[in-house]
């Protein structure tokens, strides 16, 4: 088993790039929403973190955050793997826009690093 920290780590790697994709648009939904390439790469980048979500023992993401729905993450993960054809664009603007911030914040603190 990896150590927890690289999976950490993976996940905010994750966090980053999806926010590099936005980074100097105009309009960042609408980027999201209209281009396929952007679109796709971000939902690949969301499976991915929900993968490394699911390799942290459930003691450490106590310990890291009893408010974070680590369950939810994992299964958000299912659902863009193995129910692609019905994923709704809107929820995964809001995961976006909302829920990955605070992730963000709440792991880089768990670390010790700077936002």
């Amino acid at each position: 088993m990896k150590d927890t920290a690289v999976y950490l780590h993976h996940i905010l790697e994750c966090i980053q790039a999806i926010q590099d994709y936005y980074d100097g648009t105009s309009n960042p939904r609408a980027t999201f929403f209209e281009d396929d390439k952007t679109q796709q790469a971000t939902l690949h980048r969301l499976q991915t973190l929900g993968q490394a979500v699911k390799s942290i023992p459930d003691d450490v993401r106590q310990r890291i955050s009893s408010e974070i729905d680590w369950f939810a993450i994992a299964d958000f993960r299912n659902v863009l793997v193995h129910e692609y054809l019905g994923i709704d664009l809107e929820v995964v603007w809001g995961v976006i826009e909302q829920d990955l911030p605070v992730l963000q914040k709440t792991i880089e603190d768990y670390l010790g690093e700077p936002s």
